[in-house]
């Protein structure tokens, strides 16, 4: 089941200077935005940071799915997030990787 755009939550990976961060949004162009700001509202982890950049993205069906591909995406190795980006996994894909379907 593909998610509706009216409760699209979207998982996001950042490259912030050579590092990784993950994030999850109803509005990515609006978070990376805040982010490249430093607004309040940025998270702590892009602040400061001279290049930020879009390296992945994916619609989900729910805050809840959101939040819980983005704790078990956070805890893996740079290289598998990586990997994941690369692959450029479909939903289903991704959730299953992250052992959540």
């Amino acid at each position: 089941m593909e998610p509706s755009r009216q409760s699209v939550w979207w998982l996001y990976l950042l490259d912030c200077d050579g590092r990784l961060y993950t994030g999850v949004t109803t509005d990515v162009d609006r978070r990376l935005s805040e982010h490249r700001q430093g607004q309040s509202r940025g998270a702590r982890f892009t602040r400061g940071a001279g290049r930020i950049e879009l390296v992945y993205q994916i619609a989900l069906n729910d805050r809840s799915e959101a939040l819980r591909a983005e704790a078990r995406l956070r805890r893996l190795r740079r290289p598998e997030k990586l990997a994941v980006v690369e692959a450029d996994l479909g939903r289903v894909a991704l959730l299953a990787r992250l052992g959540l379907g």
